[in-house]
């Protein structure tokens, strides 16, 4: 098994989680200005991915410039991995690639501190990603602890790159939000990525 194979009721079952859903946990989340770069690079990239309309043409056209924006922005605080093997615990099938880490630590060159999950949607799919994503964050959350790592929260996001879904992992619970966030709110979508980088949100 892998992170990919998860559905929302095998975690349920698996992981002994509780899991909530909310509409607006994120929506009072404060707009985080971002640069002009940013802005035309989604300007150009974003009408040519989506005539593409592959997984691949969104990764590397609309997701990947976001990720990369919220590294710019905490330089001494975010690393960010892309296709990393991410082995916690292969019995528990958390193992496997994930589509984006993100860690609270400027190491690069390895994963120390993981504090947010992102997973791209296939075939556009948001609902059949979360699973996916609950099981990284799980993996996130049992890494942290393995290394003492005092981090008591994990985010999550599941999108199609035009589109994004966010949760978070506290103990044993998931608060999944209902609302989904849309390229025209990047404002937003970047503030509530960058919660991920608190120690309590």
């Amino acid at each position: 098994m892998s992170y990919s194979q998860f559905d929302i009721e095998t975690i349920r079952l698996n992981f002994n989680t509780k899991i909530i859903e909310r509409v607006g946990t994120f929506a009072d989340t404060a707009e985080i200005n971002y640069s002009d770069l940013l802005a035309e690079t989604l300007r150009f990239n974003t009408p040519i991915a989506l005539a593409i309309n592959s997984e691949k043409s969104r990764s590397e056209m609309i997701i990947t410039p976001i990720l990369l924006e919220l590294k710019r922005l905490y330089p001494e605080k975010v690393s960010l991995f892309s296709g990393k093997d991410f082995n916690v615990d292969i019995e528990k099938g958390l193992n496997g690639f994930c589509d984006f880490l993100i860690s609270r630590s400027p190491e690069q060159l390895t994963i120390m501190s993981p504090v947010i999950a992102v997973v791209e949607a296939k075939n556009e799919n948001i609902e059949g990603g979360l699973g996916q994503c609950m099981a990284e964050m799980i993996a996130a959350q049992i890494f942290n602890q393995q290394k003492g790592n005092q981090i008591s929260r994990i985010l999550g996001a599941v999108t199609t790159g035009s589109s994004w879904k966010f949760m978070r992992l506290a103990e044993k619970t998931i608060e999944v939000d209902l609302n989904e966030y849309f390229l025209n709110q990047i404002g937003k979508i970047l503030g509530i990525l960058s919660l991920g980088l608190e120690e309590n949100f």
